[in-house]
């Protein structure tokens, strides 16, 4: 089992990378292999829309977004975080997530996703949302734990206070766990749902 996990923080060692770090030590413990990518920090410009990708099978902008697309096809679980801005996941992630998910044509049906969110108060379950929405358009399992995926901290360091954030954490990682080899349990021996012709219905015709 592998497990790709996205730290959208442009702080390395904060407190979503503090957050998903919890989940690595359960992942380890389990079996399960994990990559951890950090976007935050990098220049991933967002869409524009070319719809090149349906021709090349990859990006027209050559970055972070192509190295990662064979990583996630390759992975059996995807685990995105970020810290929360405005009630809002960090803007340079969403660009990163928007281009991964649209211009990879590979079957993602399957994958777990989870989403993990860091903040210093509020805007927690709005991002928790808004990142849940890439997993549930693409057939992707959604991973849940005791609460809401998320830990409370402002500065670095400070969610490693949070008791009961770090506890979801430890959660989410066992039951991702758990669904990942259950699904893989159930494509041995069923194979994946059936899956019929993508309908693409206009509401102004």
């Amino acid at each position: 089992m592998k497990v790709l996990m996205i730290n959208g923080s442009p702080r390395a060692n904060g407190n979503t990378a503090a957050a998903l770090g919890e989940m690595e030590k359960i992942f380890a413990q389990e079996g399960v292999e994990t990559e951890v990518l950090h976007i935050g920090s990098q220049a991933v410009r967002g869409c524009v829309g070319c719809l090149q990708c349906a021709e090349k099978g990859r990006c027209v902008f050559d970055d972070a977004v192509n190295q990662a697309a064979p990583k996630f096809e390759a992975c059996d679980g995807l685990v995105v975080g970020s810290p929360v801005y405005y009630a809002s996941a960090n803007a340079t992630l969403v660009a990163f997530l928007t281009r991964l998910f649209y211009s990879t044509h590979f079957d993602k049906r399957m994958k777990v996703g989870a989403a993990v969110v860091a903040a210093r108060r509020g805007g927690l379950s709005a991002t928790f949302d808004e990142l849940n929405k890439f997993f549930t358009i693409s057939g992707m399992p959604v991973a849940s734990s005791q609460y809401w995926n998320s830990v409370h901290g402002r500065l670095p360091g400070e969610a490693a206070g949070d008791a009961e954030g770090l506890q979801t954490m430890r959660t989410l990682a066992r039951n991702m766990t758990f669904l990942m080899k259950s699904i893989q349990l159930g494509r041995d021996a069923y194979g994946l749902p059936e899956r019929e012709q993508a309908q693409r219905t206009n509401f102004i015709r």
